[in-house]
């Protein structure tokens, strides 16, 4: 299987829109999400694909299909004046886990993390996502805490 990480562009849109209401599904089961999805097309081409972008987006092709997804944005340390990257979102289609989708879109964002200075890559997990818990755990995050339904991961860069 050929493993391949690409931006994701406006006309990924509709794409990423039904990754996010996947993930949303994934994360409901994991006792990780109650709420609904509010976003649309619109404000993911807004958000993401601005001139000025909030956020960012990749895709994890297999053989060339859109099999897995990241969400990441940039945070701001002021203490220590340098940038950390919080992800948002990871989700592999289930018929493709297994198959180092999740390492190869981990290792993209670590090295665009690196290339930009940051510290560190921060995100969370529901402690009832255990394959997942582990999947950190292997990739070498650590965990930095846990609140109620929760665990908090980091990765450090330096």
């Amino acid at each position: 299987m050929k493993l391949e990480i690409t931006d994701c562009k406006k006309e990924d849109s509709f794409d990423l829109l039904e990754f996010i209401r996947i993930k949303a599904e994934f994360d409901r089961h994991m006792r990780g999400f109650e709420g609904e999805i509010s976003t649309t097309i619109q404000r993911i081409e807004e958000t993401l694909f601005s001139d000025s972008p909030n956020a960012f987006a990749k895709f994890a092709l297999a053989d060339g299909v859109k099999a897995g997804f990241a969400v990441y944005y940039f945070r701001y340390s002021s203490f220590k004046g340098q940038t950390s990257v919080w992800l948002e979102d990871l989700l592999v289609l289930e018929q493709y886990r297994g198959n180092k989708l999740g390492e190869a879109l981990m290792d993209e964002l670590k090295r665009e993390a690196q290339t930009k200075n940051c510290t560190h890559l921060a995100w969370t997990a529901s402690k009832h996502n255990a394959a997942g818990i582990r999947f950190y755990e292997k990739i070498g995050a650590r965990q930095v805490g846990t609140m109620t339904n929760t665990v908090y991961f980091k990765m450090d860069l330096e």
